[in-house]
């Protein structure tokens, strides 16, 4: 009788559920309910869950069926390349404000390069939650 049981519960295959791309997605798209479904499949790096990749961008193209791993998806950009930016100099009680033009794009907390249109001269900056880029002084 031990050994039937014992048979039984080794032959049940365990089935674990994988996160795939239900269409291909492209690169800096954000991703939503219907670009993801979940397989029963033990797919290596996969995601499991569908909501850890909800309303996060993707970094590369994910293919229609492949799995959705971590490490192709980050937070949704703030800041797009050329996109036009408020740039806030900080520094203990003092703020300085002017416009700058991002040369990279980005994520809030990315740090980027950032040109300042009134001087021409290109510092960097990291963006925050609001879209701006706050440049920061060490001290």
């Amino acid at each position: 009788m031990w050994r039937v049981l014992i048979l039984v519960c080794l032959g049940a295959p365990v089935l674990a559920e994988s996160v795939v791309a239900t269409r291909t997605i492209r690169a800096a798209t954000v991703l939503g309910p219907e670009d993801i479904t979940l397989v029963a499949a033990d797919l290596p790096g996969a995601l499991d869950d569908p909501a850890l990749a909800l309303g996060l961008e993707a970094r590369v193209a994910i293919y229609a069926g492949r799995p959705v791993m971590m490490s192709d998806l980050g937070p949704p950009t703030l800041v797009g390349r050329n996109q036009i930016v408020p740039l806030i100099y900080v520094s203990a009680s003092l703020a300085i404000s002017t416009e700058g033009r991002a040369l990279q794009r980005g994520a809030e907390g990315d740090v980027i390069k950032v040109l300042n249109l009134s001087s021409r001269s290109t510092i960097l900056g990291q963006i925050g939650p609001d879209g701006a880029v706050y440049v920061r002084t060490e001290n």
